[in-house]
């Protein structure tokens, strides 16, 4: 019993239980399969059975093979070399470990799963047990070489044979819960596989190994294989901080082959990507605007104060009858002088209607108007334009002067792009091979989105608009001419009025080429 005492007996008997656990996973899941086929009531009693006919099987081959060992007279020669039963035994069992060491590491490292479609009939008993049988003797054999290879010990191979299989029995569920959700674990110990048949093989050709500078490589590969499971576990508790939505976000803009961002790299590490012609970028680009429609300002989207088209209800009526022709949109905004002095909202044909009849607007045409501040974020105003049968929203800042009005197209337009009206040009306007003209109140979003940048936009940026981007570059009103550089744009001030940036030039730089190669 002088054995007890000594620590590398110890090491090696913990080392083999976790080997001998993890090798039997193979061997309980297949039993899991083969018991699916049995009536509920009797799963339970297959899974039992199996496992403990596993262990016998295994203390059965323990004690043969280590009789086996133990014949060290030599039974043929091959030059030099001398080969006893022990060294065939172990030279077998090292090429059988490192075979189904490397055709399982194979498997996974490729992917492959074990499938099983269950039968809509259920099976005999007796049919099923004689299949746990035969795979028991299949998945006993490496887990007997392995312990063969591990300890010299009867005694201690057959405790942790006993001990694991005990383990296995009343943990089964959570050691196969274990094993599906942490690949990397069985990688690691199949790992272990190819170095203990290393050394049986060079055990059997005469090649002492002491078992403690295997131990000591278990052990330093599992504390580093602790360590990443840690950084693991802490970095899945930071992306759990993150709301769902954006995760969610950030997932399918990855599959769709959008860029990530600095922060989702380690994220987007294990995730596979689409191939970048699975998706136009027409189709990326309204994901993302659904995607990201929540975190946009009301004023990203809104029609400007400046290009409102309103009836004033103090012009003639010929002057009114004149800009609703002129002017192709539906609902008007009707005020009294000035756009402040909001009455409502009235269709373009109900208005027509009263001039053509009576030469004036009728109140009772006018509807109240809808106004909202211009902190509620685009989703409200959404719901509000779902209630508002059609009617235009108009939006107001904290001292009530209208700054802008939301209807369903706008929404639309921060989706799929832009919708021109017929009175409008479109606010990116291609003029050559790398070469836009926009103008400066073009959305930041979808300037993003036609220029294939991601430079433009800024969760902490007060400003939405191309003209806003370029004052704040500048920090003072610019003149015609001068210019911004960035991620290989460059934005050219092309047209100021009324102390406002109108039109920009944008053009991208080609890439810089590569030198030749001196041949």
């Amino acid at each position: 019993m002088e054995w007890l005492s000594d620590p590398n007996i110890w090491v090696g008997f913990l080392t083999l239980v976790v080997l001998e656990i993890v090798l039997g996973i193979d061997n309980l899941i297949f039993i899991a399969i083969l018991a699916e086929k049995l009536p509920p009531q009797q799963r339970d009693k297959a899974r039992l059975l199996g496992l403990t006919l596993a262990m016998l099987m295994r203390l059965g081959l323990l004690t043969m093979i280590s009789w086996i060992v133990s014949l060290t007279e030599p039974l043929f020669s091959v030059g030099r070399l001398q080969f006893s039963g022990r060294d065939l035994i172990l030279l077998l069992g090292g090429l059988f470990l490192l075979g189904k060491a490397t055709m399982e590491l194979h498997e996974r490292v490729e992917g492959k799963a074990h499938s099983h479609a269950g039968p809509a009939e259920y099976a005999s008993f007796g049919v099923v047990v004689a299949q746990i049988i035969a795979l028991d003797a299949v998945f006993s054999l490496d887990s007997v070489i392995t312990a063969v290879g591990m300890v010299d010990e009867l005694g201690v191979m057959m405790a942790a044979v006993v001990v694991s299989m005990g383990v296995m029995l009343f943990a089964s569920k959570p050691l196969t819960r274990f094993v599906n959700a942490h690949p990397t674990v069985v990688v690691l110990c199949l790992s272990f596989l190819l170095m203990i048949g290393l050394s049986l093989i060079a055990e059997g050709f005469g090649f002492h190994i002491p078992k403690s500078y295997l131990y000591a490589a278990i052990g330093f590969s599992v504390m580093i294989e602790a360590l990443n499971q840690l950084a693991r576990r802490n970095f899945a508790r930071q992306e759990a901080h993150l709301p769902l939505r954006e995760r969610t976000a950030d997932a399918v803009l990855r599959l769709l082959g959008a860029k990530g961002g600095e922060g989702n790299e380690g994220a987007g590490a294990g995730a596979v990507s689409a191939p970048s012609t699975a998706f136009v970028p027409e189709e990326r680009n309204m994901v993302s605007g659904v995607l990201s429609l929540s975190q946009r300002s009301i004023r990203s989207i809104m029609t400007n104060r400046a290009d409102i088209s309103w009836i004033d209800m103090q012009a003639d009526a010929a002057t009114i009858r004149t800009q609703l022709l002129d002017t192709p949109h539906g609902f008007f905004p009707v005020c009294r002088g000035e756009l402040d002095e909001i009455v409502g909202v009235a269709r373009a044909k109900d208005l027509m209607a009263d001039l053509t009849h009576a030469g004036s607007i009728d109140p009772a045409h006018v509807r109240p108007p809808i106004i909202v501040p211009d902190a509620s974020g685009v989703l409200k105003v959404m719901e509000t334009l779902k209630r508002s049968h059609g009617q235009v929203v108009l939006i107001a800042d904290e001292y009530g002067t209208i700054q802008g009005l939301v209807t369903p197209i706008d929404i639309l337009e921060a989706i799929a792009g832009e919708f021109p009206d017929e009175d409008e040009l479109p606010v990116v306007r291609e003029e050559g091979p790398c070469r836009w003209r926009v103008d400066g109140s073009a959305d930041l979003h979808y300037l993003q989105q036609v220029l294939g940048t991601e430079v433009l936009v800024s969760e902490n940026d007060e400003y939405t608009s191309l003209a806003g981007f370029m004052l704040e570059r500048f920090g003072t009103l610019p003149e015609v001419g001068q210019a911004v550089e960035l991620d290989q744009l460059r934005f050219e001030v092309a047209e100021v009025l009324d102390r406002r940036i109108a039109t920009v030039l944008v053009t991208r730089s080609a890439p810089a080429a590569r030198p030749s190669r001196a041949s």
